[in-house]
């Protein structure tokens, strides 16, 4: 018996479809997510920024349909670093109703080839591939599917066997996050097992993750990004990227964290607004930056991290996360009494001795995915406890409209 011929509907992708973006960039061959808006992208020409807020962490297509089969055509952009071990292809995850239920990735794309000595780079131009999934269940239904938090990917066509509609928001709270790599989701295996996405899950929240790998440094047009977006809740874990580039000294730090929060209260004077302070990290918890390749293991074909500053230039105002953890809390401390929903979390408490001793980090850096896990329930059960800084509460005001992506 033969199989019935599948009938597709082409739904063309607009920002209505796409949740968690803050800009929809249109190009030659669809829509490219951007998780900073052009303005601020024009302020900086750092290659590694521009790399971190294209690649979508947290970004999805969403959309309520009665299809049993989607196919989402994506132009993605692979990384190769020369010298490293090759890296997996970008996961894309499937959400039915709020679970788990497929997981696929798109072959071909764009190659971007990076020269681990000089750091030079080379675009090699590649196929559209197609991402496919069938057998979902009958009727009406929420479908998410999550982009690859690791991989730049354009947006080029959406197909089902039945219409879709955007998805309802269910008046769910918006929850808006910066931070670095890890709240990006290095090292996690899918776009939903990074820890925000986890815990936006678990609190039943809408994430919009602004985690920009090796780019959480106190850019004033990253808080400037902040200010402008809607949110019911704001989060800024700050702290780990400043050692890694060894960017700033103690001097400099504290106005700088005020003119952070300064600029983020502009746009959001009493929304609940966590500072999270660095997770721990035992190669900088008193060693300072820079952060330099661990190159004997490089050779063995495993990636690891090492700290490349001297301690005692600690003296010198050098910043280690103890350092930056005592300062962040002070901070918070003195704003605390003119602004009693900002709030402060030490980062120990998400991932700390105990759970670095269980869970080790693979790189002297970043978590693997069990440890974005732990990471997630420990932050879900302490941020989102009926006292803690993001109480249960209406969401954002009747009419409130979010600007195109989000």
């Amino acid at each position: 018996m033969s199989t019935p011929e599948r009938h597709w509907t082409t739904t063309p992708l607009t920002a209505d479809l796409v949740r968690g973006a803050l800009e929809l960039e249109r190009t030659e061959r669809g829509l490219l997510p951007h998780r900073l808006p052009a303005w601020a992208r024009a302020q900086c020409a750092d290659p590694q920024l521009a790399l971190a807020e294209s690649q979508p962490s947290g970004v999805r297509v969403a959309f309520r349909t009665a299809a049993t089969a989607v196919e989402l055509d994506t132009l993605p952009t692979k990384r190769v670093y020369t010298g490293a071990p090759a890296r997996p292809d970008g996961v894309y995850d499937l959400v039915v109703d709020g679970r788990l239920a497929g997981q696929g990735s798109v072959s071909g794309g764009t190659t971007l080839t990076v020269d681990m000595a000089t750091l030079a780079t080379e675009l090699t131009p590649g196929p559209v591939g197609t991402l496919r999934f069938t057998g979902l269940p009958d009727g009406d239904k929420d479908v998410e599917i999550w982009l690859p938090h690791n991989e730049m990917t354009e947006l080029v066509a959406l197909r089902t066997d039945a219409p879709v509609e955007p998805a309802a928001r269910h008046g769910r709270k918006v929850w808006l996050h910066h931070g670095s790599s890890i709240s990006h989701g290095s090292e996690a295996t899918s776009p939903t097992a990074t820890w925000p996405a986890r815990a936006a899950s678990l609190a039943g929240v809408e994430l919009i993750n602004l985690g920009l790998g090796g780019n959480a440094l106190l850019d004033p047009f990253t808080a400037r990004a902040l200010r402008d977006t809607p949110a019911d809740l704001i989060s800024v874990k700050i702290g780990i990227n400043l050692v890694n580039a060894d960017l700033m000294r103690l001097r400099a730090f504290g106005p700088a964290v005020h003119g952070f929060l300064d600029t983020i209260r502009e746009g959001h004077p009493r929304t609940p607004l966590l500072v999270i302070s660095p997770l721990l990290c035992p190669i900088h918890e008193d060693t300072p930056g820079p952060t330099a390749f661990d190159l004997d293991a490089l050779g063995a074909g495993k990636v690891s991290m090492r700290a490349a500053g001297d301690p005692a230039d600690r003296a010198n105002g050098k910043l280690t996360l103890t350092v930056i953890r005592e300062e962040l809390s002070r901070v918070v401390g003195e704003r605390r009494p003119e602004d009693p929903h900002l709030h402060y979390l030490d980062g120990r408490a998400l991932y700390g001795a105990s759970d670095a001793a269980a869970l080790p980090l693979p790189d002297n850096l970043h978590p693997d995915t069990a440890t974005h896990a732990h990471i997630a329930s420990r932050f879900a059960a302490l941020a989102f406890a009926p006292d803690g800084p993001f109480p249960a509460g209406t969401s954002l005001p009747a009419g409130t409209s979010l600007p195109a992506g989000r």
